[in-house]
């Protein structure tokens, strides 16, 4: 392993995002990471969802982890893509998908977004 990117035992999503970012800088990261584009990597998001239906269907815990990284490597790949072109990045696809789920549950949430009591 290239000896500029430090990887912890225990990794987060900050070292996901690190190692995708790695992996697509021009000067040290891999010649295929680097050449996909947002369209070339939709058939593996496709290939994966269906991979994670199958391990879900077989109720195999282990494949099901497996695979549910596999569908998180394609949306960190497909963010780290958009970042490049400054459309958006991690925080905001996480700030819409929690926007989304409190606009989805007024019943538990406010409209100030705390939790009722």
């Amino acid at each position: 392993m290239n000896k500029s990117l430090k990887i912890e035992r225990t990794h987060s999503l900050k070292d996901l995002l690190n190692i995708i970012n790695h992996l697509r800088d021009p000067k040290k990261g891999c010649e295929w990471d680097i050449k996909q584009t947002a369209k070339t990597l939709s058939s593996h998001i496709i290939e994966e969802a269906y991979e994670l239906i199958e391990a879900l269907e077989s109720s195999d815990v282990d494949q099901i982890c497996d695979e549910l990284g596999d569908v998180l490597l394609q949306v960190v790949f497909q963010v780290q893509i958009a970042k490049e072109k400054n459309h958006f990045d991690m925080e905001q696809v996480i700030n819409k998908a929690i926007d989304k789920m409190i606009r989805r549950h007024p019943h538990i949430f406010s409209s100030n977004g705390k939790q009722k009591t």
